[in-house]
């Protein structure tokens, strides 16, 4: 079992950034890929971010390519979502999830996920 507990959001105005954090506790957490969703208010969870078990692969979302980079710190068995040049449109709550696959799309592939954390962008 792994536990994921995200941090790091809040309310930011457009053009801001924020960093997300999503800690993991229970088994080694670096036999584990792991990713970030979104959920927008009225809308389905979308892709955003994902990342491999050493960090050594990526994969974003056409929607936050070059303004968000995941990144991953095993030793503090934490991975981090820095996003730059926030806009209204990246309002929803941010998921962070967990699998021991590399499947980055498919939300089925998860086996893990934290309760969220709500990221506010005003215009």
């Amino acid at each position: 079992q792994v536990q994921l507990v995200e941090s790091g959001g809040g309310l930011v105005q457009a053009g801001g950034s924020l960093r997300l954090s999503c800690a993991a506790s229970g088994r080694t957490f670096s036999l584990y890929s792991a990713a970030w969703f979104r959920q927008a208010p009225g809308k389905e969870r979308e892709f955003v971010a994902a990342i491999s078990w050493s960090g050594s692969s990526t994969y974003y979302a056409d929607s936050v390519k070059g303004r968000f980079t995941i990144s991953r710190d095993n030793a503090k068995n934490t991975v981090y979502l820095q996003m730059n040049s926030l806009k209204p449109e990246d309002t929803a709550v941010y998921y962070c999830a967990a699998q021991t696959r590399y499947k980055p799309l498919t939300q089925l592939d998860y086996e893990y996920w934290g309760q969220g954390t709500q990221v506010t962008v005003s215009s």
